[in-house]
């Protein structure tokens, strides 16, 4: 499918200096990252992979070859909303409470045109593979859930946004389906409606890589 590009009023340029004057000791424990003074740069894991944010030098490196994914092909998703995240991450606990990607401040537009999710395409994917669903996920550092849908995964996008998607297999009765949540905590971690939506299409893209 094609990529549309993320259109916000988020100023790049100018987050990259805020975070460069961030206390590190306090944004190691909002975004459960390392930072590691010599090289000014902090390890962060998304997706079960590890990256290094140079907040100073305005850059953002992975030696993971699927590192390539998000700095490359989603450059502009994850860009965004590794930045919003090491600016407004909280460090508060997960409520276990899980809500649509509609339902968060700002969502409804996720409901029509360009920006609504590809889920239709994961659930054709995955209409009688449940395993190869979950073995997808856990690709990119997905935890399995039980007793929610016909198989379920949690991935991690960033340490403090957890991302639960649930596949219901086809059958004679009803098609796949194939639902997103985000925890409820996602209103203060991602508190803008273009970042929550960065985050949902990265989750939903990684499903549908080959």
């Amino acid at each position: 499918m094609e990529i549309v590009p993320i259109k916000t009023v988020y100023g790049e340029e100018k987050s990259w200096d805020e975070i460069c004057e961030l206390d590190s000791s306090d944004v190691s424990k909002r975004t459960i990252a390392t930072f590691d003074k010599s090289s000014g740069s902090y390890a962060v894991k998304c997706f079960g992979i590890e990256f290094n944010v140079f907040p100073c030098d305005r850059k953002i490196e992975c030696s993971h070859l699927d590192g390539d994914l998000f700095l490359g092909k989603f450059k502009d998703f994850f860009r965004l909303a590794v930045l919003w995240y090491f600016a407004s991450s909280k460090e508060i606990p997960f409520s276990e409470v899980l809500v649509k990607p509609s339902d968060v401040r700002g969502g409804q537009r996720f409901t029509s045109g360009t920006h609504v999710l590809p889920l239709d395409m994961i659930a054709k994917k995955f209409a009688r593979d449940p395993d190869g669903f979950v073995s997808h996920g856990m690709k990119y550092g997905a935890e399995t859930i039980e007793g929610m849908g016909d198989r379920a995964i949690k991935l991690y996008p960033l340490p403090r946004v957890p991302v639960t998607i649930l596949l219901w297999i086809e059958d004679e009765e009803f098609p796949p389906r194939v639902d997103l949540f985000f925890d409820s905590t996602c209103d203060f971690q991602l508190d803008l409606s273009d970042i929550v939506w960065a985050v949902s299409m990265m989750c939903a893209l990684v499903m549908l890589e080959e």
